[in-house]
């Protein structure tokens, strides 16, 4: 969730400027880490040395952990994890250089999917660990991109886009799980006659209205929707084939229908007061994702939290839970080290592997079959990865020069989903206007 002259500058600007040389340079000190590491293909006691770029600096000890038992089973080979801050600029900086690390880890997301299109990274389609995983969950990352037919990651673990609910309200208020949009309408308005506020706000926090207008925008953008917007380009707007004003109309109505039921004064709290208050037991649902999970269950270790996919139709049959792959593996397309590397990467899919992890992170393993841990939240959205009932972020196709999350922002202030919606249409124009191709963007 992706979200961020001459004359003399003001303090402010002047601090701005610094913190962006220091940032700079902070990156310029990590390529030169990684550079070092990776300049050894083996050490003198003849082991060979992987250089693993991991981006994910809540998972340090988790690999930590999978790298000495993996080591321990492969004694000629020695794992050196580089945890890395701001993964999407390093590994670009690090492929320029031609010092492409032995094995990457990133997000999924449309940096991942830009890189793979320009074939910098290893073809997985012919190694037996792609038969070990979810189609459903690589489908996810080939609608990011690829490099023609290839499969460019594996997806390790995933996330899951949904309505968190309290299940103790939900029971006590004699609600079930609501499986269409009029459903969900009434489970609301009863939660607000019983004096319960059905949904926590967070607008203080522009980038929360993100996973509700990614979950209801996955309905109108399922099929070929984005390619279509690719090839049209520059002439997108509200004549053409497609567009997000002839498309998006419901959905964004939808969104704005489901903020109406938040708490006075939503547009000042933030994602942690929002957690807080769920956890807390002040509200019955968030518009979040299983990553809040954590966050609530540090303030209210014993709430019972469940998350249900947006049923945003009326036919229970076409609900999709929206996912994004938290985690993809992968290598370089030309490694001094592949076999090895392969070793590893097929190391960290083994089913106990990825099972611990997965629980650890509290993900949902992409391997089939692998075992779920037993939180709540994560058993519940198990029967729509089992289904492959489920689809990826749509933030991941918009290009990222596209401020969408004040777009969103602004229209759930104001309620003005046409501006928002032409607003959107133009500066996807814009963006394919300087940039030929549009696609992969």
């Amino acid at each position: 969730m992706t979200f961020h002259p001459t004359r003399s500058q003001p303090p402010r600007r002047r601090r701005a400027r610094r913190r962006t040389a220091l940032a700079a340079a902070s990156v310029a000190v990590a390529v030169a880490g990684l550079v070092l590491s990776g300049c050894a293909g083996s050490g003198g006691d003849g082991r060979v040395k992987l250089d693993f770029f991991q981006f994910k600096g809540e998972a340090l000890e988790d690999f930590d952990r999978i790298i000495a038992d993996f080591e321990a089973e492969n004694p000629d080979i020695d794992v050196v994890q580089n945890q890395v801050a701001d993964a999407d600029t390093l590994i670009r900086t690090l492929l320029v250089k031609d010092r492409t690390p032995d094995v990457i880890t990133l997000n999924a997301n449309g940096n991942f999917g830009r890189l793979a299109q320009a074939g910098v990274f290893y073809d997985f389609s012919d190694e037996p660990v792609l038969d070990t995983i979810n189609p459903a969950v690589q489908e996810i990352l080939a609608d990011l991109g690829t490099y023609p037919d290839e499969v460019n990651g594996l997806g390790y673990v995933n996330n899951a886009n949904g309505i968190i609910y309290n299940e103790d309200i939900f029971e006590e208020q004699g609600l079930e799980v609501p499986e269409t949009w009029d459903e969900l309408i009434e489970v609301c308005e009863k939660l607000e006659a019983a004096g319960i506020t059905p949904f926590y706000g967070t607008l203080a926090d522009s980038w929360t209205g993100l996973p509700s207008f990614n979950a209801l925008g996955a309905y109108p953008a399922q099929g070929d929707f984005f390619d279509r917007m690719r090839e049209q380009g520059a002439d997108t707007g509200p004549d053409s084939a497609v567009s997000f004003s002839k498309d998006f109309a419901e959905a964004m109505d939808q969104q704005y229908e489901l903020f109406s039921y938040t708490q006075d004064g939503y547009r000042g709290k933030t994602y942690d007061d929002g957690n807080a208050a769920f956890a807390n037991g002040e509200v019955a649902m968030l518009m979040q994702g299983i990553w809040a999970v954590s966050p609530i269950k540090a303030v209210n270790p014993d709430i019972r939290a469940g998350i249900f996919p947006y049923p945003a139709t009326d036919d229970p049959d076409d609900r999709l839970l929206v996912s994004g792959v938290d985690v993809v593996v992968t290598m370089g397309k030309h490694g001094p080290h592949q076999e090895e590397a392969l070793r590893f990467i097929e190391y960290l899919f083994q089913k106990d592997v990825i099972e611990e992890f997965a629980a650890s992170q509290n993900m949902v393993p992409s391997v089939e079959g692998a075992e779920l841990s037993d939180d709540p939240a994560i058993q519940s959205v198990a029967p729509w990865f089992d289904e492959g009932r489920i689809t990826g972020f749509i933030d991941h196709q918009i290009p990222p020069s596209i401020p969408l999350a004040a777009i969103d922002q602004e229209f759930l202030f104001t309620g003005d989903a046409d501006a928002a919606l032409a607003t959107l249409d133009r500066e996807w124009s814009k963006v394919a206007a300087r940039t030929i191709p549009v696609t992969g963007e």
